[in-house]
């Protein structure tokens, strides 16, 4: 990936020294460049550079000036380029990566490339580390998902409450899912797909594409040849088991 590169300077055998130099490195591609700090400015602010060399004395505003309009931290990497050194403490305290007297010498600018190469895969790997971390927390905002401890079944002019941890075994009825609570079964309009999703997979394990057990109360499974079978819960239901939902029994329980 090619250095995108912004040279400023108002003289323009300046810059074409400057361009000519920079040629010389494979890894640099000059973009633009402007003449005074009303250009630069513009340009900063309307497209992102990987480094500005930068003279200090220009017109339509010094290079200190720039800095301070476009902000430290929206500068891309800043070398400065001027023909006096007594700048050289004040740039460095605006975060300049380095100052470079005229006229240029083209060993002094490969040293100060090299620099720019250092600083820019820094700042590249720092953002990798940061895009990490921000996936991670992302994940563990995942795995610390909450689930709903009730469900409210309606039933006309009247809402039943009813436990997640009491619900035994779920069956689906077409665009309804039927809740086995104790003796009781409960019809919610929700398809069993819609309810697994709102569930604790760690806890409710869909055995079929039919039913939904609570794994608390299962106590046997039953196998019938390699696909299909029966789990058997606490209550003496016996619910059908595809070899998929035999597997997910065994992936959360680990039977």
């Amino acid at each position: 990936m090619k250095l995108k590169t912004l040279i400023a300077d108002d003289e323009p055998l300046a810059r074409e020294r400057l361009r000519f130099l920079l040629s010389a490195d494979s890894d640099v591609a000059v973009a633009a460049e402007c003449r005074n700090g009303k250009e630069v400015i513009a340009a900063l602010k309307a497209e992102g550079f990987d480094v500005l060399f930068l003279d200090i004395q220009m017109p339509g505003g010094d290079g200190f000036e720039i800095i301070q309009q476009v902000g430290v931290t929206q500068m891309p990497a800043t070398v400065f380029v001027t023909a006096h050194n007594h700048y050289a403490v004040q740039a460095f305290k605006v975060n300049a990566l380095d100052y470079l007297t005229k006229p240029v010498e083209p060993e002094r600018l490969r040293a100060t490339l090299t620099r720019v190469k250092e600083r820019i895969s820094l700042e590249a790997a720092r953002m990798t580390q940061e895009q990490l971390r921000s996936a991670l927390s992302t994940l563990r905002k995942g795995a610390q998902r909450e689930y709903p401890l009730r469900l409210v079944v309606p039933n006309g002019t009247r809402d039943t409450f009813v436990n997640v941890d009491e619900i035994e075994w779920v069956e689906a009825a077409d665009y309804y899912a039927c809740l086995h609570v104790g003796t009781r079964s409960l019809m919610l309009r929700e398809t069993i797909k819609q309810l697994g999703e709102t569930l604790d997979p760690k806890k409710f394990v869909r055995v079929h594409r039919s039913a939904i057990v609570n794994i608390a109360y299962v106590q046997e499974i039953l196998r019938e040849g390699r696909n299909e079978g029966w789990v058997s819960l606490s209550s003496g239901q016996r619910v059908r088991m595809s070899k998929a939902g035999w597997q997910n029994l065994l992936a959360v329980s680990r039977f």
